[in-house]
């Protein structure tokens, strides 16, 4: 199964070498092939590559420590700091300090080497293709009957095309591995692990919905405890991570919270194609830079917070307790077609839930190549018609066929919980034992 996995990550870093190939400019510098928007021509685009040196990597800055300056559209020179959440933010540091390290040893020893940018790139798909190979086998150790799930997370389309485009498969290792934890009855573990996740992406956090959840449906059997447990350990361990830094340096380590709440719509977003295809100004408006769309915020919280009640009272009044996997993605998806930003990596944070909570291999496949396929006519609109790229439609069609795609896979969770048969202990994550003793 782990070769499988290796292979599709061989075959998706192979998709990103096209935007890693140097030239020589005309004073004769190295530098990065991205002429003629070689990045979307050639679909190989990642955040990587332009973050190096965007956020002070290349130049060894200390992430939320120190800060940059961007022009904005009107001139305006604004205060930058690094716009991920902690554990991600030194991820990255980590990854340039490695890169230093490496060109390092290169000027010593015979050891292949390449721009800056190209081997931080290179260590940083190290890691991130260790994550997703563990993400296939925490899936394979909660599913070791059905063999195959594993296998549709080491085949997925979604793995394929964006496992290296941003930094998302150690945020979706963090929460799978959470799982496993849960499974093997370690909730204080799994609860150390989302709290870990959520300094990576908040969205773990999500995971405690189901915990509580299930936890209470099962309460004769030591649930609550479970979920207690699995609470306070992530609220712990997402404290320890970023209160050191929250202390040290507070303006930088707000700078991810501030960014989410004046980012608007993105267009990958149900609020931005609504928008496009009615000529709706939206609830806002239009805003200068740097104005937070404060009613489309708002809207988005409200419609999170009824998502998850009517995702509460189906796991309260389910016939039978609804699998943890089931409700985890009822929650991540409901969470992704509500708010304002479905970047295209989001995409795998659904991939382990959806292969827990739905044993239909055909329907999930459907999704993940209807999924990946968005990636096409995003990254020729970014071109524009005038260099031969796609106008907005086709990408935002496609857009709400994957919107759709995704309500359609909620649907059948809701059925799959509304009709479960007896309860036979068939959760791939709660564990099947009562819980007699205090384990973490």
């Amino acid at each position: 199964m782990l070769l499988l996995a290796v292979v599709v990550l061989a075959l998706s870093w192979l998709g990103k070498a096209a935007c890693l190939q140097e030239y020589r400019t005309a004073d004769g510098v190295l530098a990065l092939d991205w002429r003629n928007d070689r990045q979307y021509v050639a679909m190989c685009y990642s955040d990587t590559v332009p973050l190096y040196g965007l956020e002070g990597l290349a130049d060894d800055g200390v992430p939320y420590r120190d800060a940059w300056f961007e022009t904005r559209s009107d001139g305006t020179r604004v205060e930058r700091w690094m716009e991920y959440p902690v554990l991600t933010g030194f991820f990255q540091y980590l990854n340039a300090q490695l890169t230093d390290g490496w060109q390092w040893l290169a000027e010593r020893m015979p050891l292949p080497t390449a721009l800056d940018v190209v081997v931080y790139f290179n260590v940083t798909a190290f890691w991130l293709a260790a994550a997703w190979l563990t993400v296939v086998w925490a899936v394979l150790r909660l599913r070791p009957e059905r063999p195959w799930d594993a296998a549709l997370v080491a085949l997925s389309p979604l793995a394929l095309v964006h496992v290296f485009t941003n930094f998302d498969a150690l945020t979706v290792a963090l929460a799978t591995g959470a799982l496993l934890a849960l499974r093997r009855d370690r909730p204080g573990w799994a609860g150390v692990l989302i709290g870990l996740g959520a300094a990576a992406k908040l969205y773990p956090l999500l995971l405690l919905v189901p915990i509580v959840l299930v936890g209470w449906r099962r309460r004769s059997s030591g649930g609550l405890v479970r979920a207690a447990w699995a609470t306070g350990a992530a609220a712990a361990a997402w404290v320890a991570v970023n209160l050191p830094v929250a202390l040290a340096w507070p303006r930088g380590w707000a700078e991810f919270f501030l960014l989410n709440r004046t980012r608007p719509a993105d267009p990958d977003s149900i609020w931005y194609a609504l928008s496009w295809f009615t000529g709706w100004a939206g609830f806002d408006g239009q805003l200068a830079d740097g104005r937070a769309p404060a009613v489309l915020n708002a809207v988005t919280a409200v419609l999170m917070v009824l998502a998850v009640a009517a995702i509460a009272w189906l796991a309260l009044r389910a016939p039978q307790p609804p699998a943890v996997a089931e409700l985890a993605f009822l929650c991540v998806a409901a969470f992704l077609l509500v708010n304002k930003v479905w970047s295209p990596q989001y995409s795998l944070w659904l991939v382990p839930l959806a292969v827990l909570a739905i044993p239909r291999w055909r329907l999930l496949l459907g999704w993940m190549v209807v999924d990946a396929l968005v990636w096409v006519p995003r990254m020729y609109q970014y071109l524009g018609v005038a260099d031969k790229g796609l106008p907005m439609e086709p990408f935002l069609v496609t857009v709400l066929i994957r919107d759709a795609v995704v309500v359609g896979l909620c649907v059948v969770v809701v059925r799959q919980i509304l009709r479960r048969a007896p309860d036979t202990g068939a959760d791939p994550v709660w564990p099947t034992a009562p819980r007699v003793a205090a384990r973490v």
